[in-house]
């Protein structure tokens, strides 16, 4: 891996946009809690994801994670989770964290593809590679085009 403190890493780059990604490794007890109205339920697959202002060239301040770091990383983990091998094969909890290095295009599918990467370089059994990939639609009356794998330019 690129991070050697830690169980796996993974550096995503696609023309401008540059995705690292940290995989770190934890006893079951360390799923996450969530509490609701019901029953207490946990998750032992988190994927994270952050996207800083200087990622886009801004000089923006560091705050918690917004509507588009929730969104983001929640379609992430959800492209991720079926991959992840069941408790009774791996019962470790993952949590994988995405950091926007740089961003011109699908920065969220680059981070798809780190943490793919960073997975297998943990050791983690997945099931196959994950690879994420940006669509596009134009429509011009009857005409149409589509677009894959979008960059800042579309």
């Amino acid at each position: 891996g690129l991070l050697p403190r830690i169980h796996g890493s993974a550096l995503f780059t696609r023309g401008q946009t540059q995705v690292l990604n940290a995989c770190t490794l934890g006893v079951p007890g360390d799923v996450q809690i969530l509490d609701g109205l019901t029953l207490e339920e946990s998750k032992r697959f988190m994927h994270h994801y952050n996207f800083p202002p200087y990622s886009v060239g801004e000089p923006g301040f560091m705050r918690g994670p917004g509507r588009r770091e929730i969104g983001h990383g929640a379609l992430a983990e959800r492209a991720l989770m079926r991959m992840i091998p069941p408790e009774e094969e791996f019962p470790y909890t993952i949590r994988v964290v995405s950091e926007v290095l740089e961003s011109n295009g699908s920065s969220s599918m680059g981070s798809v593809c780190a943490a793919s990467m960073a997975l297998m370089d943990a050791g983690v059994p997945v099931r196959a590679a994950v690879g994420g990939i940006a669509m596009g639609l134009i429509k011009e009356e009857d005409r149409y085009a589509i677009l894959t794998d979008i960059q800042g330019m579309e």
